[in-house]
């Protein structure tokens, strides 16, 4: 089981592997970017919540790309260790789970 983005990047790794080109799926947690800014989320618990570092992401994803790894979840551990578990849980479980962080007003 894997995110529709994510067979998304196997599917384009797959047409592509006879000309050079790697694609690597980064599969990062919350990153402290302006996208909760711009999304208008940071009364949810994902946006205000711990976020990991950008540079960090970024150096993690780009680390992948040049070994032609296949997919990465770079960030914090916690992140890792979701991505985990999250293979195990139903997906119904972890649909429940997302509502919750990004349910507005979900941070108080």
């Amino acid at each position: 089981m894997g995110a529709p983005w994510r067979g998304t990047a196997e599917a384009l790794r797959n047409e592509l592997k006879e000309t050079g080109v790697t694609v690597t799926s980064l599969m990062p947690g919350p990153t402290d970017t302006e996208f909760f800014d711009r999304a208008r989320m940071q009364d949810t618990r994902v946006g205000a919540g711990r976020k990991d570092d950008p540079r960090t992401v970024a150096e993690q994803g780009f680390t992948a790309l040049m070994k032609g790894d296949q997919t990465v979840t770079a960030g914090s551990l916690t992140n890792k260790v979701q991505t985990a578990v999250g293979k195990i849980v139903p997906d119904r479980l972890k649909s429940e789970q997302h509502r919750k962080m990004a349910e507005p007003g979900s941070a108080d």
